[in-house]
């Protein structure tokens, strides 16, 4: 699991036709007086650069609102070469990069600095009047990881803070509102490619762990194909070990057990402890489903730590960018990180990652507010999407690119955000409790039916089985 937050979100959708073009290409201005205005910056500044970073602001100086669906941005650049391809990416947006829409198009013949473009949509939301859409950190890259140069793109200015921008443009129903588009060619929106949606054959095993295990050294924990994380490195603070016995299996209610995760920090990699346990790598399309304790305050030792308190799948990063790679997270961070101030559920779905220069390949949803308690936490991985629920409750749908192609591992884990500790060298304890885990292979299940199965393996006495076959 990565530890994320330079990049974050992405949507892909099939852009929308031109209304109206003049003979050059230019659409045609709207009749009303232009109401909306864009302003830019970049995040990555310089000729050449992993991924070019648009970052726009959308002002309505206007009297009345506008639906934002009705709203389109271009952003203009020139292709590497003619056949590239590129892939979009909303890192993070106060509208919510869920409502947020990524499509690339041509102009041909090509015009100076331009021959294709980035369409960014919305698929809901309404920008008021005398209001803005916020930040839109946006972004896009080449489909074989290359260096991109733009410091010839049509678009493109090295702004390091917000200003108004004639060379990005803004429509509204398909009419010209903002900006000056490169004149010349004629534009041709093009969809995003998507990956084919694959259909499970059916139920073909299941998984299901009530964590009955007496202590970190029972037997019927490696037999059931468990393994509790002893080896140094990341995710966390650098120098932090994994202490086999900072798992446990305390009983949280009635005769039931849970497995628990206690991870300690005295703000320096010496003094930190974190915690781990992992499944063998077996599983893929199905349903994934695990009753986890949130918690927002250390339960000894002053509080304020940046922690991340996990449930993900994931199949390791055999080099850098690794197109068989895939993670799909459940991150809760009680006391912020990653910029955020405060409590924030994250769901992230991953396509690859490089860690130097850092390339993040990923998208999420998040929501800012307490998960303190005992949360269900389900998630799908089936026809081409992958679904987050948490408590029954649809939280985050992505699919595409971030779609996992290979075999998956199940992970819980407990760690601390490099460099986000509290200024004081008091121990302060952290836990995590996961009540029972359940995955159904190549089946679709339901949040409520979930719990339906587990009760039912409850009142059978059964605290453990596996019949997914081994990889």
């Amino acid at each position: 699991m990565r530890s994320v937050r330079t990049a974050r979100r992405w949507a892909w959708a099939a852009g929308a036709g031109l209304a109206a073009l003049v003979a050059v290409g230019v659409v045609t201005p709207a009749e009303a007086a232009p109401t909306l205005r864009l302003q830019y910056r970049t995040s990555a500044a310089g000729a050449t650069v992993d991924q070019v970073e648009p970052w726009l602001l959308l002002r309505n100086d206007g009297s009345t609102s506008v639906p934002l669906d009705r709203v389109k941005i271009r952003y203009y650049f020139g292709a590497d070469s003619p056949s590239q391809q590129y892939r979009f990416a909303c890192s993070w947006a106060v509208v919510s990069c869920s409502t947020v829409t990524g499509t690339f198009g041509t102009i041909s013949p090509a015009v100076a600095g331009a021959d294709r473009y980035l369409e960014v949509g919305f698929t809901s939301g309404s920008l008021a009047a005398g209001g803005s859409t916020g930040d839109l950190q946006l972004r896009y890259y080449r489909s074989d990881w290359q260096r991109i140069t733009q410091s010839d793109d049509y678009s493109y200015g090295a702004q390091s803070s917000y200003v108004d921008w004639s060379k990005v443009a803004v429509l509204l129903d398909g009419n010209l509102v903002w900006g000056t588009p490169p004149t010349g060619g004629t534009p041709t929106t093009t969809p995003t490619p998507t990956q084919t949606p694959t259909t499970p054959p059916g139920g073909a095993g299941v998984v299901f762990d009530d964590f009955s295990y007496t202590d970190a050294n029972d037997a019927s924990i490696a037999a059931h194909h468990w393994t509790i994380r002893e080896n140094a490195g990341g995710p966390g603070i650098p120098g932090a070990s994994w202490p086999k016995q900072n798992v446990s299996f305390p009983t949280v209610s009635g005769s039931n057990k849970a497995l628990q995760l206690t991870s300690v920090t005295d703000g320096t990699g010496a003094g930190t402890q974190q915690s781990e346990v992992l499944n063998q790598r077996k599983f893929l399309e199905g349903t994934y489903a695990a009753r986890v304790y949130f918690t927002d305050a250390p339960v000894s030792g002053p509080d304020g730590d940046a922690i991340v308190e996990t449930f993900f799948t994931i199949t390791p990063l055999a080099r850098d960018l690794d197109p068989d790679y895939s993670e799909q997270d459940f991150e809760y961070l009680p006391n912020g990180g990653w910029g955020e101030p405060g409590n924030i559920l994250y769901t992230t779905s991953w396509e690859t990652y490089q860690n130097e220069p850092w390339v993040a390949v990923n998208t999420h949803t998040e929501v800012r507010q307490s998960y303190a308690g005992w949360h269900d936490l389900v998630l799908q991985v089936a026809n081409g999407e992958i679904t987050y629920y948490v408590d029954g409750q649809l939280f985050a749908t992505h699919g595409g690119i971030y779609y996992p192609e290979t075999v998956q591992s199940v992970n819980f884990n407990l760690w601390f955000i490099g460099g986000g500790q509290i200024g004081s060298s008091t121990p302060r304890t952290y836990v995590q409790q996961v009540d029972w885990f359940y995955h159904a292979k190549n089946e679709v299940v339901a949040p409520s039916e979930i719990t339906s199965r587990v009760a039912a393996y409850r009142a059978a006495g059964t605290s453990w089985v596996d019949t997914v076959p081994a990889p």
